[in-house]
């Protein structure tokens, strides 16, 4: 049995991969996924991530909607991604998930209630429902049970990406990535009021893991005989073409089993700002920040394609 690992995403294109890569690694104990309505839309985000593990034979991971909500919406340009994973003609002989949806909130804490030793919370989308724990009664129980946050989110020494052109221009400051931004106060309650170890992997390391053709060749050589690269072909196909799209939330999953993949972390106090509207949702070092064990850049990144083009071929 590996660590038991519970999966926080907004369902964009490259986290449904995540869960995907996820099912495949010993080093893993795929313990529940949690679905937050970011960078999606409800309906055919949970209705393409129901048809995935159908798809891959893992339907009996749970699956359940947070009821989350952001300050800053994600532009519908980036939402509708989801709709198109859930049009994938490879997928639509599955059944949609039915509704209403299973709580998400309470399949978080009743997984880490239950869970016999630490488990690691991978979020690859806002901090939320994270956040949401301390507000419960239980919240020390259900805290004492995370053993690492690791989180894909924040920029670092390098520009943030929200793009002018989906947003008004001064609201898309230089700074910010987009899964603190979407809820910057959540992000900043995490920091301040938890103690378990984060591991960050913000957009200096990300950067790297573009959608490389080569890459993409490699999948499609694959998904001749092998189903989940045909999977993982169709759907970064959509997006492949985009120039901004990276690989952000495989990037974050691989250390999980591959760690021997990254530089060493680096350890920085960070705080998050949420009052400076110039500057809300940035990552910045302060003295009294959090301490955060930040993964900057990758040792091997061509390993990195392999390990996980490898993983799509199991």
């Amino acid at each position: 049995m590996g660590t038991p690992v519970i999966l926080l995403h907004d369902a964009a294109i490259d986290e449904y991969m995540t869960v995907v890569l996820l099912t495949t690694m010993l080093e893993v104990d795929f313990a529940a996924v949690v679905v937050v309505n970011g960078d999606c839309i409800t309906r055919p985000a949970m209705n393409a991530g129901w048809r995935i593990q159908q798809f891959i034979g893992r339907a009996d991971i749970p699956l359940g909607l947070s009821a989350a909500r952001g300050y800053n919406p994600f532009p519908w340009s980036y939402r509708g991604d989801c709709v198109k994973v859930d049009s994938l003609a490879m997928l639509q002989a599955l059944p949609a998930l039915a509704t209403p949806y299973a709580d998400g909130d309470a399949l978080f804490c009743q997984t880490l209630l239950n869970a016999a030793g630490p488990v690691t919370v991978l979020c690859t989308g806002p901090m939320t429902p994270v956040a949401m724990l301390l507000d419960r009664s239980d919240a020390p129980a259900l805290l004492a049970k995370i053993g690492r946050l690791v989180w894909m989110g924040g920029a670092v020494n390098v520009g943030g990406n929200l793009d002018p052109t989906t947003l008004p221009a001064s609201v898309a400051n230089p700074y910010a990535e987009w899964n603190v931004f979407w809820d910057p106060a959540a992000a900043d309650r995490v920091f301040r009021e938890t103690t378990f170890p984060i591991t960050l992997f913000p957009l200096d390391v990300t950067n790297s893991a573009v959608i490389a053709p080569s890459f993409m060749a490699r999948l499609l050589d694959q998904a001749k005989v092998h189903p989940y690269s045909n999977l993982a072909y169709q759907s970064y196909a959509i997006v492949a073409a985009e120039s901004f799209y990276d690989m952000w939330d495989v990037t974050a999953a691989v250390w999980l089993a591959r760690p021997d993949l990254y530089a060493p972390a680096v350890g920085m106090n960070l705080s998050v700002v949420t009052a400076d509207e110039g500057m809300l949702g940035a990552l910045v070092p302060t003295d009294d920040g959090r301490p955060i064990e930040v993964i900057l850049k990758f040792a091997d990144l061509a390993g990195f394609y392999s390990y996980v083009a490898g993983q799509f071929a199991r």
